[in-house]
């Protein structure tokens, strides 16, 4: 059972500028009356039974961001904010650097540390659509997981992963962390770049830098996880760790599967795995957008969304 003070939060990650697409799609409108992937997800976040949401951007985004998305919240959901930060960094770290771009996703989830430090949370991407029984599926493993013994002292978390042939765009490459599961567990995940489909079938490049032919079927993070709180200090460790290897501290990043990935080899965590039986959808590039714009379309046709969120 999920205890009254001890309620989950959403974590939406909202940090990036969109830059394959174009604009701040974070605030695009896809819905009827102006209403964003986000707000789908967060009104099937809350049919699932989410009432806190934190959202994580960069700080000059505040105004603008709370003015067109927070408040629309406030009086149905618990809102508050955390801000990515290219000079929040571990302490230890003593990094001296001219960076321009955020240090990833793994970092992104670790400037929520102050915001989120008393409870579980789940993670996910503001500009994604996952559908009401994804939320579901995260609700139920955040009651799992918490009445589970923590006497080994690992992580104990949750993934929901998505079919890779769902989650490509016809308009050009896609990043994607391709998932293998054993026993219903987390083996591993490994991130792939430059993803693409065509006649010849999908190709994409692993984490070596190797070209190699992808069947569809394969299971892929879409940032959809569910964590303890006890998740940060192995973030701060893994930051530390991150940025003491890298070979070019100016453009390398900090991704959060690949953080995960670590803790499973090194059997500090175990993630318990779902396959999404909903479709996901997302507007990686601008040509997106329309595919989605019908397709929200003919969910409220169906009834599964009402012809206004708010």
């Amino acid at each position: 059972m999920i205890s009254e003070q001890n309620t989950p939060s959403l974590l939406v990650l909202a940090a990036g500028m969109g830059s394959r697409y174009g604009g701040l799609k974070q605030v695009d409108p896809v819905g009827p009356n102006g209403e964003t992937l986000m707000d789908y997800s967060l009104y099937d976040a809350r049919k699932a039974g989410f009432t806190k949401v934190c959202f994580l951007i960069r700080e000059e985004m505040h105004e603008i961001f709370h003015e067109q998305i927070g408040s629309k919240y406030t009086d149905t959901m618990a809102v508050e904010y955390a801000y990515q930060s290219i000079d929040d960094l571990p302490a230890e770290t003593n990094l001296s650097v001219q960076r321009k771009k955020p240090w990833g996703t793994g970092h992104a989830v670790w400037c929520a540390r102050h915001v989120l430090s008393e409870s579980p949370f789940t993670v996910l991407n503001a500009d994604d659509f996952y559908g009401l029984a994804t939320f579901e599926e995260l609700w139920k493993s955040l009651s799992q997981f918490q009445d589970l013994a923590q006497d080994d002292a690992k992580i104990r978390g949750f993934i929901v992963g998505y079919s890779l042939q769902e989650t490509l765009s016809d308009h050009g490459s896609v990043s994607r962390g391709i998932c293998k599961v054993k026993d219903g567990n987390l083996d591993s995940v490994e991130e792939w770049s430059g993803i693409t489909s065509s006649e010849e079938g999908i190709i994409g490049t692993n984490s070596m830098g190797i070209s190699h032919k992808l069947n569809g079927e394969e299971v892929v993070s879409m940032n959809v996880w569910a964590f303890p709180n006890q998740v940060f200090p192995a973030l701060e460790e893994g930051m530390i760790e991150f940025i003491s290897s890298s070979t070019d501290l100016e453009k390398d990043e900090f991704y959060l599967p690949a953080a995960v990935d670590q803790w499973i080899k090194s059997g500090k965590a175990v993630f318990q795995t779902a396959q999404a039986s909903c479709k996901w959808m997302g507007v990686t590039y601008r040509e997106d957008k329309p595919v989605v714009v019908k397709s929200i379309g003919n969910m409220i046709a169906n009834g599964e969304y009402p012809e206004s969120l708010f």
